[in-house]
């Protein structure tokens, strides 16, 4: 009987223990976490270059958001975890806690209805990649006419772009933004609408596929860092002010030119002058 009480108060005990930290972790802001463990938790996509980029020779994580995440974690006093996801999955991701930041998002509305999102970390200047042969772009009013063919990414930041800047444009939606530049290939369509950072790799690449212009006026695209929706600001505030640190001191820049340089073959002379991150 009494081996009977004892066993049943450390069972007691011990649940109430469990109880006690499950209740602490449910309280505890992403910051709290960070700052506990001393491990910042980011989300990586493969095949994702310039942005991620995995070295499967070394086993290692390359880009502008794994070096990014390098420095917001020795801000933070922590190292970094690297948890593979997908643009799809990461909004989920965030929300179900298993990644603290995500680097590289776009803050659409339906975004902002499920995360929270950092200061402008850069801006990503938007482009087109017209056929070879097709007479120069100057404005964006010159592609607006319905003998234009346009091609985009279905629900990218081109997709949005295009729909407001392009109105009496003939545009192709396509499932991605291959496949969207296939289209350009195979001459079923005139230009692509696409964001500079992935235009220049893609003609460092295939450079005889056709050419990029700079309509005016230059318009951007603003990319941020996602993180989970929260009433406590703490994290978000520490990174919007390694972000201030970080862009004054010209690291964004360093960051970007760097990793298009050794990951995409981009020289860094070959940006457009309009081009401004």
């Amino acid at each position: 009987m009494t081996v009977s009480r004892t066993l049943f108060r450390s069972l007691a005990v011990a649940g109430s223990l469990l109880l006690t930290q499950a209740a602490m972790a449910q309280d505890e802001t992403t910051l709290q976490r960070v700052e506990r463990t001393k491990v910042l938790r980011i989300g990586v996509i493969s095949g994702a270059t310039p942005y991620f980029h995995k070295d499967l020779v070394r086993n290692e994580w390359q880009g502008f958001g794994p070096d990014f995440a390098e420095g917001l974690a020795t801000k933070l006093g922590a190292k970094v975890e690297r948890v593979e996801t997908t643009w799809g999955n990461a909004v989920m991701d965030l929300q179900a806690n298993k990644i603290d930041v995500m680097f590289g998002m776009g803050p659409t509305p339906a975004r902002r209805e499920m995360i929270d999102f950092s200061d402008v970390l850069f801006n990503n200047t938007l482009t087109v990649v017209c056929k070879k042969g097709y007479p120069e772009v100057k404005t964006w009013e010159q592609l607006n006419d319905p003998k234009v063919k346009i091609v985009v990414d279905v629900g990218s930041n081109q997709d949005q772009f295009a729909t407001k800047t392009l109105p009496k444009a003939s545009i192709s939606r396509l499932e991605s933004s291959g496949a969207a530049t296939m289209a350009i290939q195979t001459g079923r369509a005139d230009c692509q609408v696409l964001m500079v950072l992935l235009a220049q790799p893609l003609l460092a690449k295939r450079p005889d596929m056709g050419k990029m212009f700079v309509p005016e006026p230059v318009s951007t695209s603003t990319v941020h860092i996602g993180l989970r929706k929260s009433a406590n600001k703490d994290l978000e505030n520490k990174v919007n002010a390694w972000i201030k640190e970080t862009r004054a001191a010209g690291d964004v820049q360093k960051v970007i030119v760097h990793n298009m340089e050794k990951l995409a073959g981009v020289k860094p002379e070959s940006f457009p002058k309009q081009v401004k991150f």
